[in-house]
């Protein structure tokens, strides 16, 4: 049985992740709105990728027979100085999330809640992939600049990704 304080903080993070894909959807939109429309792409699977971790910890939730309480999701401003400027906040974004995912890892340990912590141990192994992602973009638009063929380039290769449910 997952303590109600765990059940607080899970249910806390369903809003985040949720959350999380409103952040990728307002990214999207500002890189549509600049004519990134691969980055634009690549964004909005980043919004079906929360919105499919979101779900993993819902049906989770419920197999648990916790009592799910749906809280707001925060407004998201979408205002970027640039491409690199909205790969480096969805950087820091994902950075905060992993710190937030390793919180409720002790937790879990703390109350000796195995088969929560080996779901969040899931979440913490995404996390490393989805910052080492970013980063990687990160490098590139640093190396090229504000070359505009080089920007294209990246931008086209970031218009390639496609969705592949993480959870499965």
């Amino acid at each position: 049985m997952i303590s109600k304080e765990l059940q607080k903080a899970l249910i806390e993070q369903l809003n985040k992740e949720y959350h999380s894909a409103y952040i990728y959807l307002g990214m999207s939109a500002y890189s549509a709105k600049e004519g990134f429309n691969g980055a634009s792409n690549w964004f909005l699977i980043q919004y079906q990728e929360e919105i499919a971790h979101g779900m993993k910890l819902f049906k989770y939730l419920e197999d648990q027979d916790v009592e799910i309480k749906l809280p707001s999701i925060d407004e998201v401003k979408v205002e970027y100085k640039s491409l690199l400027d909205v790969f480096k906040k969805s950087l820091a974004h994902e950075q905060m999330m992993s710190k937030n995912l390793n919180i409720l890892s002790d937790l879990a340990m703390k109350d000796k809640d195995h088969a929560t912590y080996n779901l969040l141990q899931w979440y913490v192994t995404e996390q490393v992939e989805e910052e080492a992602t970013v980063k990687e973009i990160i490098d590139h638009i640093k190396l090229v600049g504000d070359n505009g063929y080089g920007l294209y380039t990246i931008d086209k290769e970031l218009g390639a990704r496609v969705f592949k449910d993480p959870t499965n």
